[in-house]
């Protein structure tokens, strides 16, 4: 697969619509030649700790950031007609979707691919399948796991290897 958007959300605590933040990393003709970073205002607005312990986000963080369909319409453009690849798919599906609900968007039926269940298949013998190891398996060592834009940039080229 050649031509692919990959993305990921970071959320503030276990509710799906409560996205803090998006990472987006578009492919095309195997190359990347464009990246999207926002931090995004929570809904529900408050912070669990543990979603803070994973990716260092709280709410003086996005306190300032724009709501959800303010980032999206960013987005929007970008993902044209492009299928959607996220390292567990039904964790970003989801939560896109519930944000989209949460906000009364018309949600588009997006193309979405899963490298975590590519990376089952064709990576078995891994002692794990999570985005950091499978990222190191296909030669792409992370840095800032759980940063949006690192996470979608690790899915982008596990997807460039395996899909």
């Amino acid at each position: 697969m050649k031509d692919f958007a990959a993305i990921d959300f970071e959320t503030a605590n276990y509710e799906r619509t409560s996205v803090c933040s998006v990472g987006v990393v578009i492919v095309r003709g195997g190359v990347i030649v464009d990246t999207f970073y926002s931090l995004i205002q929570p809904e529900p607005n408050y912070y669990r700790y543990w979603c803070t312990q994973v990716h260092g986000l709280c709410r003086e963080d996005t306190e300032d950031a724009p709501v959800f369909p303010y980032v999206w319409a960013q987005i929007e453009p970008l993902i044209e007609g492009l299928p959607l690849v996220a390292h567990n798919k039904a964790f970003d599906e989801g939560c896109l979707k519930a944000v989209f609900r949460c906000y009364q968007m018309d949600y588009p039926d997006y193309e979405f691919l899963d490298t975590l269940a590519a990376s089952r298949r064709h990576l078995p013998n891994l002692p794990n399948h999570q985005l950091d190891t499978v990222a190191a398996a296909c030669g792409f060592p992370m840095e800032n796991h759980h940063h949006a834009l690192a996470d979608a940039e690790a899915c982008a080229h596990i997807a460039l290897q395996i899909l």
